[in-house]
């Protein structure tokens, strides 16, 4: 990727965690003063539940675009493990969200709730979702081809919102047919997949952050490609692995043993070149052995 291009994708990046900071910021305000003036719960709850997603995106905004800067001396290997573990931390908000607002459900369910309806609640919901909508339409096409853990953590947080206030706006209803229930009840259905949602982009992240083998088929096309080179008589020693959400090879490779230093250098060099030019490919290693020796530890490949 050339300097250029990362600059082009920073700005892009950082542009599309900025409009998440503004569009959280915007619902937290419309939401959170309709739901204190007329004494709404589920209002305050969602407001609130923002409140966290401001937080997320603010991380988000602040480093997560450090994936496209150049390595320097305290990140030899680059930033790439900055950005899952943004998303990462995206992830367990989602979570601790879910779990609190599966808390204050059960509480409705027990205790009941005490709240004036009012249709100015009605517009300040109608408003979360649009703005949500939005927001989430906008970080998928800018995700698009940026392909960012962080932003699609951003983008399935801005999915959760739009289900909370979903429920939220059920419960409204609920108040203003004489079933306040329905505002508890339909907290704890959704709260249960905000919390299912924050696992899953945690487990994902976590992948990438403790170095975890990618997906077979990333290992096969690896394969494939050293070995379509004419010279490559075999391979051992296969290693295919996260770093961060790139993907790292370390290999040894078998060539003649005949050939001299200057031709093994050039083929390492052209071995090297083919696989960064993989999807998804960031760092390789690739050690040249003298075809024929046998003592490959990995014999297999």
């Amino acid at each position: 990727m050339g300097a250029q291009t990362r600059t082009d994708e920073k700005r892009r990046f950082r542009r599309a965690a900025g409009v998440n900071v503004l569009g959280n910021a915007a619902k937290i305000v419309v939401q959170g003063t309709a739901g204190l003036l007329f004494g709404s719960v589920a209002l305050v709850a969602d407001a609130a539940h923002s409140v966290a997603d401001l937080v997320a995106s603010l991380v988000v905004l602040v480093w997560g675009g450090t994936r496209y800067d150049d390595p320097d001396d305290e990140h030899p290997h680059g930033h790439q493990r900055i950005e899952p573990l943004a998303a990462l931390f995206v992830g367990a908000l989602i979570v601790l969200l879910g779990i609190n607002l599966l808390w204050s459900s059960i509480n409705g369910l027990r205790f009941g709730t005490d709240v004036r309806f009012s249709p100015v609640m009605l517009g300040a919901l109608a408003f979360a979702i649009i703005d949500m909508y939005l927001l989430y339409w906008y970080t998928t096409r800018v995700n698009a081809d940026l392909d960012s853990t962080a932003l699609a953590a951003l983008a399935t947080d801005c999915l959760n919102d739009i289900y909370t206030s979903v429920a939220a706006t059920v419960g409204v209803l609920g108040v203003l047919f004489d079933v306040p229930v329905l505002d508890p009840l339909a907290g704890a259905l959704v709260s249960l997949l905000v919390v299912h949602q924050g696992v899953e982009i945690a487990r994902e992240n976590v992948t990438y952050l403790v170095g975890a083998a990618p997906p077979a088929d990333d290992r096969q096309r690896v394969a494939e490609a050293l070995r379509s080179h004419s010279a490559v008589e075999g391979i051992h020693d296969l290693t295919v692995f996260y770093d961060g959400t790139d993907i790292e090879v370390e290999v040894h490779v078998e060539v003649d043993g005949s050939m001299t230093l200057r031709q093994a250098h050039d083929i390492e060099t052209e071995l090297v070149d083919q696989l960064r030019a993989l999807d998804g490919v960031g760092d390789v290693h690739v050690h040249l052995d003298p075809s024929g020796v046998g003592e490959w530890k990995d014999a297999a490949d």
